[in-house]
Parts: structure tokens; C-alpha cells; sequence
């Protein structure tokens, strides 16, 4: 019998890859944020899960599991991971649902180019927001919310939505596109 709804397995640690297979056949969300390591295997099984995968423990991630995850076709939560590699990023660009990566603190500019191809609603935090990752999700095709740049804004101007974030933010000469659903 398969469990259906959301479940939130916070608390487990660790992933053997056969139960990875048998949570990727989960009917509904599944949070698995105390894992903090995914092997490639079990990374591959759980990109065939069909609902939001919640992966916020993990610290780092192969660049074999980034590829295996950008398959998932649900929301795509990775918000533990502080960094990605260019290889990593590349395949998540690849992605074409939600993705979070609120956690990343820095991306190299062959990243940055890569995930501003993301064809779903991609979520970043970026601690200083360098000109340069500006200039390249300027023509983003994905839906961005650069989170800590929004937040700054809605604390200046309570109450101020996204389109009039996204002129103010335009007007200083920093476009990036924001959308959101």
C-alpha cells in the first residue's frame, strides 16, 4: 500500500537507495530536509517522484545527483546548498518546474549563465547581488524572485508589489526581470 498526501520525513538523516525508490512512487509532496547527503542512486530514483521533492538538508550535491534531480518534474527544493558547479547548474537549467535555491551565497558566472535559461520559476537568494548576476538574468527566461533584493524593497516601501518593485528596480539602472504567479 502506497501513502498518499504529504509526507514530511524531516527527521530521517539517511537514505538507503532502495527506500529511495520506494519514496520516489509517493503519491504527494515529499520532504525529506534532514537528509544532508544523497547518493547518485538515490538522487535518480527520487527525480521520478511526481510531486514537490523537498531536499533542503543537503549540503552539496555530485554533479550525477544534479543532473538525475533536474529530471524531477515537480517543485525542486535545495535551499542547503550554498554553491553549485557549473555542471550542476547546467543541468538545472534544464529543470522546468519550481526551484529553490535560497541558500546559495555564491555562483560563477558560467552558473549564473547557465540558470538564467531555467525554463520554470527559479527562486534565489544572492548576498550582495554583483552586477554581473544582474546583467545576466536581465533577458532570464525563468520566473526569478531574487528573494534578498525584493525583501530590501518591501521593507523601504510596505505594501509596494512586485510591478512596482520591478520599475524601481529597472529604473536603477539593475533590470532584472520579476514575475510572480
Amino acid at each position: 500500500m502506497i501513502h498518499e498526501g504529504d509526507l514530511l520525513l524531516t527527521g530521517l538523516t539517511s537514505l538507503s537507495d532502495a527506500a529511495a525508490e520506494s519514496l520516489s512512487k509517493h503519491k504527494g509532496n515529499l520532504d525529506l530536509s534532514g537528509l544532508t547527503s544523497l547518493s547518485d542512486a538515490a538522487a535518480e530514483s527520487l527525480s521520478k517522484h511526481e510531486e514537490d521533492l523537498d531536499l533542503n538538508g543537503l549540503t552539496s550535491l555530485s554533479d550525477t545527483a544534479a543532473e538525475s534531480l533536474s529530471k524531477h518534474e515537480g517543485a525542486l527544493q535545495l535551499t542547503g546548498l550554498t554553491s553549485l558547479s557549473d555542471a550542476a547548474a547546467e543541468s538545472f537549467s534544464k529543470h522546468d518546474g519550481w526551484l529553490g535555491l535560497f541558500g546559495l551565497t555564491s555562483l560563477s558566472e558560467a552558473a549564473v549563465e547557465s540558470l538564467s535559461e531555467h525554463q520554470g520559476e527559479l527562486k534565489l537568494t544572492l548576498d550582495g547581488l554583483p552586477e554581473s548576476v544582474a546583467q545576466s538574468f536581465r533577458d532570464c527566461k525563468a520566473n526569478v524572485e531574487l528573494r534578498e533584493v525584493w525583501n530590501a524593497y518591501q521593507q523601504q516601501k510596505p505594501g509596494a508589489d512586485s510591478a512596482d518593485f520591478a520599475a524601481g528596480y529597472n529604473a536603477a539602472k539593475k533590470t532584472v526581470s520579476i514575475w510572480h504567479q
